[in-house]
């Protein structure tokens, strides 16, 4: 029954985790705040702004935590112009154009990066959506952005898959019904496959997916 393909942006199309976690681990060095990748992988890969400043920056009036989460965004635009798409990832969109499935982006990323990036990564106009999560009531973990994407597209969950990089967009896309693809560059395969990935791989080269997507759409054919 495939017809569309939802992607997350952050670790699944492009791996941009390292440049997040380097300016994160400055600004919060001014803090008076050390973090190492293991605490990052764990409160801060995925998660809205929101809830990095509530759950790392306590210590802060949440306003003042917040401006400092804009200026890490800031920053980021700064110095994210040079990012690679993730290997595999063009003969997937050819592949799912080819195909003619429906396609949105699901992020937590605020705005502006998430146009940035899709612009740097010469993607602006290969999806059908871009849904951002900060602008709805809820975002990842809760399904409610995916439940959007599916709602915008015209399709139900049954005829959708996901490729995510974290357990709380894991969550997200199971929890709206989506078979969901675990993207291993920010988090083990056994932690994605533990949050409800389907399976999981470490980009778009791999002989398993490639040999799993062409039953579906024989499936949906049939």
């Amino acid at each position: 029954m495939l017809t569309t393909i939802l992607f997350d942006l952050d670790g699944t199309l492009v791996n941009t985790d390292i440049l997040h976690f380097s300016i994160w681990q400055d600004l919060l060095l001014d803090q008076g705040i050390t973090i190492d990748r293991p605490f990052y992988d764990q409160f801060m890969v995925g998660h809205r702004n929101e809830a990095i400043v509530r759950d790392v920056l306590s210590h802060l009036p949440f306003e003042v935590g917040m401006k400092l989460a804009q200026r890490k965004e800031a920053l980021f635009r700064e110095r994210g112009h040079q990012m690679q798409r993730l290997a595999g990832l063009d003969r997937l969109l050819d592949w799912l154009s080819q195909e003619e499935l429906a396609t949105a982006v699901v992020t937590n990323a605020p705005r502006e990066n998430a146009e940035m990036m899709l612009t740097s990564l010469g993607l602006g106009d290969r999806f059908d959506h871009l849904i951002i999560s900060e602008e709805l009531p809820q975002g990842k973990p809760h399904p409610l952005p995916y439940q959007t994407a599916l709602t915008q597209l015209g399709r139900e969950s049954r005829e959708a898959i996901a490729f995510e990089d974290t357990p709380l967009g894991i969550r997200s896309a199971v929890g709206a019904g989506v078979t969901t693809i675990g993207m291993a560059t920010t988090h083990h395969p056994q932690v994605l496959q533990e949050a409800g990935a389907e399976f999981a791989i470490k980009d778009f080269t791999q002989e398993r997916l490639w040999n799993w997507l062409p039953q579906l759409r024989v499936s949906a054919q049939s």
